[in-house]
Order: C-alpha cells, then structure tokens, then sequence
C-alpha cells in the first residue's frame, strides 16, 4: 500500500488512483484504549490540515471516548432490519461519495448484517475503500488475528467466530501496538471504565483473568515481533545488507548426523533460551553428490524431532564446502551464534590434513560468536580408513603378496635382459609394478612393493651390482619416489573403491526405500504387509511387532515367520514408535542395512499410530452418533418441554394473584390444569431418561406387537393442537397399518 494521490495526466486522461495506506492500532484484549489512541492520532492528523472523518466509532459507553470524538465529522450510519432488529452499520458508499483523505473504521474483525452490503466482513469494506485511494485508521485486537483465533480459545475458554486473515493486516503500512499491562487493565474494568458494573464481577473472573491477559499480551508482542522481523529481513535484501544486527538471539547449530547431535541441540536451546525471545535454528549441510561419510539418516530424522520439540526448526542444505555453506546460511538468517561440535579426527590425522571446518568457520564467521562444544566423540576418529569397509580379504591377502612377487618376477626378467635397458628404465619398470601392488591391496601392499623393488633395483641394477649402497643420495632418492607414488595411488585407489560402494550402497538404499515407498502409495500399508515385507527386505527369519523391548517375542502383536528350521538367533530389537518395537531373528545385520531398518521401523511405527488412531475413531463415533442424536432430540421436545411448563407456571401464577378472588370451580379446574401439566412434564422428563438409558444399555425394551391405535391417541393428545389454535390432524385407517414390534411407552 503506497501514498495516497491522486496525479493527473498531460493528455487529459483520467487521473491515477493510488491505495491508501492503513495503519492498524493492535491490542490484546478489549479496553486497552486501541479506540482512544486511533481518535488521538486523528485529532493530530487534523490538526496538520487532513480531511479526516468518522466512519464508524464504537465507543460501548465509555464517556472518555466519547469526548474523544467531539468536534469530528461523522459519516451517517446506515440503518438495516434484520430478524426484526435495526442494526448501525458502516455506509460504504456514503463514504466513497465523500472522499475524505483519512476515515476512522473500528471494529476491522466485525460481521456485516447480512444483506446490507457487498462485502460479508469489515475488513472487505476497507480493502475496498483503501482502493480508492483513501487511508484508513482502524482498531482490532489479537484474538480476531486467524492464525491465533484457536490458541486464544484455548486460553480464554471463548470461541472467536469473527476473524481477519493474517495476510491482509500484515499489508498494512503501519501497525502501532497499544499496550497496557495486566494489573493496569483490571483496574480501568474495575473502575467501570470498560463495562457497565453489572459485568465488571463477571469479566474480571473470566475473560478478564491476570493470566488470560498476560497470554494475550505475550501473543501480542510475539505475533507484532514476528511481523517487524519480516519487515527487517526485506530490508536487508533490499539494500544488500550481509552484516549481522543482533536484533534478536539467533543460535545456528550445526549437525552432521553424528552421535554428537543431540548434545548441540541441547546445548544450542540453552543458549538460545538465555534470552526473550531467542530462536534455535537446526542446519544439516548435505553434500551435492550425497557422498558425505559418517551421515546417519535415522539419526538425522532423531535430532529433527527433537529440534522442533524443544521449539525449534529443522532446515537441509546441499553445499560441498561445508565450512563456506554453514556460514553463509547463518548470514541469511542473521544469526548471532553458531554451535559446532569439535572434530572427531584424532591429533595426528589434524595435524596432517590441516585446519578442519570448526577452525575453517571461525575464519569465516566475521561477526557471529561460535561456540565449539566437546562430546564424547571427540577426537576418536580413525587416521586412516577401515579396509574392511573397502577391500575384500582376497585382496587384502594377495596385495601384499603381489607386492614382494611381483618385483622379484621383474628382477628375473629384467637379468635376462641385461644390456638392453638403461637404468631409468628399468626404475620406470619397477615403478609400474609398485602401481600394481598399491591398486590391488592398498596401502599396506604398496608400502612393501615400495621396499621391495627399491631394494632389488638397488643390488642388481645400480652400481655397484650385487651391493647395498644405501648410503648413495640415488638410491636413497629411488625408495622415497616408490613410497611417495605407492602411498598416492593406494590413497587414490582405496578412495575410489570408497566412493563407488558408498554410491552402490546408496543406489541400494534408496531403491528399497523407493519400494517401501510404492508399496505404501498402492494401498499397501498395512501392519502385516510392513511386517512381511520388512522380513523379505532383509532376509530374516521372523519379524514381530511387539510392546516388549526384552527380544523375547511375548508381546501382543503379528508374527512372520520364513519356512526355515535352525538353531534360535539372538534377536535384534528396534523402536517403531513410543510403545512399539520390531523383533528381528535370522541373521546378523551390518551397521549400513540398521539404518534402512530404522525408516522401515519407522513406517511401521506410523501404521501402528494410524491403527490406533482409527479405532479410536471408531470409539467415539458411535459416541458422537449418539450425542448428534440426543441434540436433535432435545431440539425436538424442546417446545413440547415448555408447553406443559407454562401451563403449569401460569395456573399457579393465576393461583397466587391476590387481586382476583376465584370461586371454588375455577379453583380446581386451575389445579387441575396444573396437575395435568405437570403429570405431562413428568412423562416427557421420564421418557428422556429411558432414552439415556437405553443408549447406556442399562434399560430392557418390552417389545410386543403393537397397534397405531394403541399409541397415536395419546401421542396427539400431548401436543394439544387446539390449545395452541393448530388445526387437528385427520386420522383415517389407522386399523389397515399393521402392528409393529415395539415398546408402546417409548413409541409413543
């Protein structure tokens, strides 16, 4: 919403209307003076020379207001009749024909009268008119916000039936919050500056409470927070501003998907709580080529729930420089501090690879506090990688042995052929087979063809031949090249084998998690099918869903079982949920294979939920069936209840009036009008108790064969149609419906 103005063209077109700007004075509750300040900052805008007006004013008798609007044009109110009522509402066309530069608009979250304009809701009027180029002052408090209208219901106990969306008061130009403190409120109610005395006792114990009204003022402030901080971030885009403003606590802990993450979640939430109004954000940087070693998805999905129950939020990254991704990350949501763990890597391993990224974020960070918290992981790392993890144990047990092999066989060859090389080539031969040692078994297999073939080369072919001559800088640099290339190529080697079957491992998981997946988007998503599948996924013999985590298989629940006959297995025991668990027997499953075991528990859990879930819908609605049914019954003798209640109320009324002397037979037929109400009162009390209680299983119908003559009478003669002026109801062949099965009392 821009400035107001109106600018006329050169060519003589029609001038250009622009929005005019609303300016919305926020409250928590009813009475904290939102009406008086809107009528003050009219009479200053006034004062300055604007054309400002009264649309409508809502001062609920509070004389101070009233003075308030002294002196000011109104605009007349527009008179509709609704359910025979006059109601005031605002006259939105009157108001367009007067084009004033500023109206005062109470009440944004107020319903229309139906049929006395355009728009069902305030608000729409006021977009409308704010269209056509005229600003706009208006009142609303925060419990007619949308997006808070449940929260305050549960906090007050009153529904809130009249709402603005979020959206439109969040385009307003101007939100000025008019605050008054708890205590401060009470007394202006208590003083009868609010409510007429009649309902000062009763606000005051209810809606009125102290701590309803320090909920709606921290709703208050936090929602006006919320909006200035959005305000804050597009200023900050807009004008390109990286620098951090410490506006507010923003605490950015970073997880890898360790074992580390749930101590920095913890810790980052208590640093984030030290101050009002802090916020945790959660932020996994995950590699573009999704290679990052060390990654638990399981255990990411684990920190996530904790991240938002401690009040947080959650947020994935890609970036393959983590140190420059995390950085950058914290800069875009201006945060203040950042919390790592600190590296795994052991000393050495540090000390050759150099700085890691806890040093490499601190270089970056410029403005932002980081905070390098210790955990038990801590320097445990491995220096080198696992080659159980990369080389199968054929390979691990012929590359050392190709090692020492393979250069004797060359030396043997290369004797043969004595004369017809010079030396350098010969080295280069020996080199060759160095490269084909490391690339068979690894390091370690490299780290001996190395030592052997400098040692062959150095006794049969560098003079003098048949010696040692270590000593020599030739020789000495010749092992040095072979180590060098043979550790080079080993590491390079052993990386790629890494590489290829963490992206094999990958394509695997994710093509299981893919058929989980499908099988739940066909419909397949029952426990059995989870359980079944989940057994021939993996491979074992039998899978339990259980409510026991002992792995002794006696909990309630499916069992599968694979046609197979052994030996019992130890039994492995995962979580699906709060009070539900898998048993796994067969065989023993790898780290790798336990964590696509965690998602498929994991699904498992939600269909137990969703089980649960639906039997407990299925418990109430009969509940629920049975309340729509007692409603519509209670609707129904609703007026059948009052009838004989006010003829019994108005002969005794008659009874007791002392200015009427009633002879002895007008006496008893009022009694007896009484006493006939009442004995119809009585049955119609009596039939609704048999009604609960039938619905309660606690009454025994007598069912017998029952005629329409035998009920129809007395169910007419209850509704006294000709007392009430109805014309009777004409029965005819009521002896040709045959009898039913039925209670008589409780037909009728």
């Amino acid at each position: 919403m821009t400035t107001t103005h109106w600018a006329g063209s050169a060519d003589g077109s029609q001038p250009v209307v622009r929005a005019g700007k609303l300016k919305v004075f926020l409250g928590a509750a009813p009475g904290v003076g939102k009406t008086y300040r809107m009528l003050d900052e009219a009479h200053r805008r006034a004062a300055r020379g604007a054309d400002v007006v009264v649309g409508f004013v809502q001062c609920h008798r509070r004389r101070h207001t009233e003075a308030r609007l002294d002196g000011m044009e109104a605009i007349p109110l527009a008179a509709h009749t609704y359910r025979g009522a006059m109601h005031a509402e605002l006259d939105r066309a009157a108001l367009l024909s007067r084009r004033p530069q500023v109206v005062l608009i109470d009440e944004l979250a107020h319903t229309n009268v139906p049929g006395s304009g355009l728009h069902p809701k305030r608000w729409q009027d006021v977009e409308d008119i704010l269209a056509s180029g005229i600003d706009v002052f208006t009142t609303l408090n925060v419990q007619h916000l949308e997006s808070l209208s449940d929260v305050v219901e549960k906090i007050t106990g009153v529904p809130q039936h009249e709402t603005v969306p979020d959206e439109f008061v969040c385009r307003a130009d101007e939100i000025e919050l008019v605050d008054l403190p708890p205590e401060g409120l009470r007394r202006r109610l208590a003083h009868g500056n609010i409510y007429p005395p009649e309902r000062i006792d009763a606000s005051m114990a209810n809606y009125f409470r102290t701590g309803n009204l320090i909920a709606l003022r921290e709703l208050a402030l936090l929602w006006l927070a919320g909006r200035v901080d959005e305000a804050l971030h597009r200023y900050r885009t807009e004008h390109g501003i990286g620098d951090v403003w410490e506006t507010r606590e923003r605490v950015v802990v970073a997880l890898t998907g360790g074992p580390e993450g749930e101590t920095l979640i913890r810790r980052a939430a208590r640093i984030a709580g030290r101050s009002a109004g802090g916020e945790l954000l959660a932020v996994h940087i995950a590699r573009s080529d999704g290679l990052a070693a060390g990654v638990s998805q399981a255990a990411l999905a684990g920190q996530r729930v904790l991240v938002e129950q401690l009040g947080g939020s959650y947020h994935s990254v890609v970036g393959d420089e983590v140190p420059t991704a995390l950085v950058d990350f914290a800069l875009v949501v201006n945060a203040t501090q950042l919390v790592l763990g600190t590296s795994r890597r052991r000393r050495l391993e540090r000390f050759l690879t150099g700085r890691g990224i806890g040093e490499t974020v601190v270089a970056l960070s410029e403005d932002i506090d980081v905070h390098m918290v210790t955990h038990e992981r801590a320097g445990h790392g491995r220096l080198l990688p696992s080659r159980r993890r990369t080389l199968p144990t054929s390979r691990l047990i012929a590359g050392p042995l190709t090692g020492v092999v393979l250069p004797v066989l060359l030396t043997l060859a290369l004797d043969r052929m004595r004369g017809t090389l010079n030396l350098t080539s010969e080295a280069l031969l020996f080199l060759v087979a160095v490269v084909g040692a490391a690339c068979i078994g690894g390091v370690a297999s490299a780290l001996v063809a190395a030592l052997t073939a400098a040692l062959l080369l150095n006794y049969w072919f560098m003079p003098p031949i048949g010696e040692f001559t270590m000593s020599d800088p030739d020789s000495v640099l010749a092992l040095v090249v072979f180590a060098v290339v043979a550790v080079t190529v080993a590491a390079a080697a052993d990386r790629s084998l890494r590489l290829s079957r963490r992206a094999a491992r990958a394509t695997a998981e994710a093509e299981t998690m893919s058929s989980l997946a499908g099988s739940i988007v066909r419909g397949d998503q029952t426990i059995p099918a989870l359980l079944e599948r989940t057994r021939g996924t993996f491979g074992m013999e039998t899978v339990e869903l259980t409510q026991e985590a002992t792995g002794r298989g006696t909990g309630t629940g499916a069992r599968y079982e694979h046609d197979r006959v052994g030996r019992p297995n130890p039994a492995l025991v995962v979580a699906a949920g709060p009070e539900s668990f898998l048993v796994l027997r067969g065989r023993t499953l790898p780290s790798s294979e336990r964590r696509v075991l965690a998602a498929f528990a994991a699904h498992v859990g939600a269909a137990v939920e969703r089980a649960r879930l639906a039997e407990a819908a299925a418990e109430v609605e009969p509940i629920k069936a049975a309340d729509r049914l007692r409603t519509a019954l209670l609707r129904a003798v609703g007026h059948d209840l009052r009838t004989p209640l006010a003829g019994a109320l108005a002969a005794v009324s008659s009874l007791r009036t002392p200015d009427v002397d009633f002879s002895a037979e007008d006496r008893a037929e009022l009694l007896e009008s009484a006493e006939t109400s009442l004995h119809r009162l009585n049955r119609l009390v009596e039939n609704l108790i048999d009604l609960s209680r039938l619905q309660a299983g606690a009454l025994a119908l007598d069912l017998r064969p029952t005629s329409l003559e035998e009920v129809l009478p007395a169910a007419l003669e209850s509704l006294e149609l000709a007392a009430a002026g109805v014309p009777g109801v004409d029965v005819q062949n009521v002896e040709t419906v045959p009898a039913l099965q039925a209670d008589p009392p409780l037909l009728e």
